[in-house]
């Protein structure tokens, strides 16, 4: 028999399902308020950006990020975007300054510091050394008159909105404005470096990113591992190579050029009782796909899942300079 809910099991479960929509509406209201910050910030955003970011990209030394509290915590996160995307940063701790970490800023530096008041206690020491210094100064605040805007080189003003928070207390629209004016900056710079994949490559080593970055170069098969015969050899001798080798292919010179290749299914197209009479110029596939060394490891691989092949060709001016099979992709970890 049916077990039936009583009415008050059926009220609690109402209660607890508005409960939970209710949350959801505030988590929405929350995001909705740090996105309309960030448009206002992206309307109100002025030439004197590119003033810093001239200031920034010119100097000779490495840029010192600093904040505290909260603030801290984004400047930590913007020298670590700086320096991975090719503006050498460090984060400075400003109470940390003050009791000899001053030391690590040299006249070739620049100091961004991120502070919501502008007039944090812990980052007047700092604020003061740079100025005596003549070290540039990039404040990143809301009060155009507090210590920080005052005495800074360039000034990037936040707009004047709420914390989400609804006590308009804890530190959440405010850092959520600096850290994407960071990302803005570091992104600008970067892109006034013209910085390569190649270099992005050399900053990401590992990980998912270091493994997106590689180039065929990293892992194709050079020299005597490549499965190379002229046109002029006989069906037998490729057979025998391809053996050996294992790829599953054999290239074809003609000219000191890569003019075709043999694949098993060409094997088996010729499948004949003439087929080792025949040379390879007679067999191969003319205009093979292949790709260049600085390919991404990537893009070769999508190349051969789209053209259904297991192994290509890596040329330079059309003479075979390497070849990758896709297992050597998927071994470096290359989806």
């Amino acid at each position: 028999m049916p077990i039936r809910k009583s009415y008050g099991e059926n009220s609690r479960a109402s209660t607890i399902r508005k409960e939970k929509m209710d949350e959801v509406g505030f988590a929405v209201s929350i995001l909705q308020q740090e996105a309309h910050a960030l448009t206002l910030m992206a309307r109100g955003l002025t030439t004197t950006f590119c003033e810093i970011v001239d200031c920034l990209y010119n100097i000779k030394g490495r840029i010192a990020v600093t904040g505290m509290g909260k603030s801290g915590h984004v400047a930590r996160k913007v020298a670590a975007t700086l320096a991975s995307t090719g503006s050498p940063a460090y984060f400075i701790h400003p109470g940390e300054a003050s009791h000899g970490d001053l030391g690590m800023l040299a006249s070739g530096d620049a100091v961004l510091a991120f502070s919501n008041s502008g007039n944090t206690a812990e980052l007047s020491d700092i604020v003061l050394y740079a100025v005596r210094r003549n070290i540039p100064l990039i404040g990143v605040t809301r009060n155009a008159d507090s210590l920080l805007g005052k005495h800074a080189t360039h000034t990037l003003l936040l707009p004047l909105v709420p914390e989400a928070d609804p006590l308009d207390c804890a530190p959440t629209t405010s850092t959520t404005l600096q850290l994407a004016l960071g990302d803005a900056l570091a992104l600008t710079l970067m892109r006034r470096r013209g910085c390569s994949p190649e270099e992005f490559h050399r900053w990401h080593p590992g990980g998912s990113l270091g493994r997106k970055l590689l180039t065929v170069r990293e892992i194709m098969h050079t020299g005597e591992d490549m499965p190379l015969l002229p046109a002029a050899a006989l069906m037998s001798d490729v057979l025998v190579l391809m053996t050996g080798k294992s790829f599953g292919v054999a290239g074809i010179i003609e000219k000191n050029r890569l003019a075709g290749i043999i694949t098993d299914g060409d094997l088996r197209r010729h499948m004949g009782p003439s087929l080792m009479e025949k040379t390879a110029k007679q067999v191969m596939h003319p205009d093979p796909v292949v790709v260049n060394e600085d390919t991404l490891a990537v893009a070769a691989l999508r190349l051969m899942q789209e053209n259904r092949i297991t192994s290509l060709f890596v040329t330079k001016e059309e003479k075979p300079v390497g070849i990758l099979n896709v297992h050597d992709c998927l071994r470096a970890g290359v989806e």
